[in-house]
């Protein structure tokens, strides 16, 4: 028979839900920069860098998606066995790939035709 004892506290639980749910809203925005930066006038950057930099936007948006119902699934494991809660692995990566992309169409920017 379930315990209530063994239920995470809801308020940790929802919070999981709006990391995940945030996780797929970042997805979207990611790839909707792809789309927009692939849709870029030929005359403001380059087309093989306008290409790279929607491809790299557009597979953080294909890895925050994929990777945000596992996520989701590891924390509410973590929280339902009181265990710690799983490092942010991906966090990095997304952080240094966003961070790539603006750096690079700074640049692109600056120096353009």
């Amino acid at each position: 028979m379930k315990t209530l004892e063994n239920e995470p506290d809801p308020r940790f639980t929802l919070a999981n839900e709006r990391t995940f749910l945030t996780w797929l809203s970042t997805s979207l925005a990611l790839s909707a920069g792809g789309v927009a930066m692939a849709a870029v006038s030929a005359d403001v950057f380059v087309p093989w860098m306008r290409t790279v930099l929607a491809v790299i936007l557009v597979s953080l948006s294909a890895l925050s998606a994929a990777m945000a119902y596992p996520r989701w699934r590891l924390i509410q494991r973590a929280l339902r066995r009181a265990a710690p809660l799983p490092p942010p692995a991906l966090a990095p990566l997304f952080g240094y790939g966003v961070a790539t992309v603006a750096v690079l169409a700074l640049v692109l920017i600056l120096f353009r035709r």
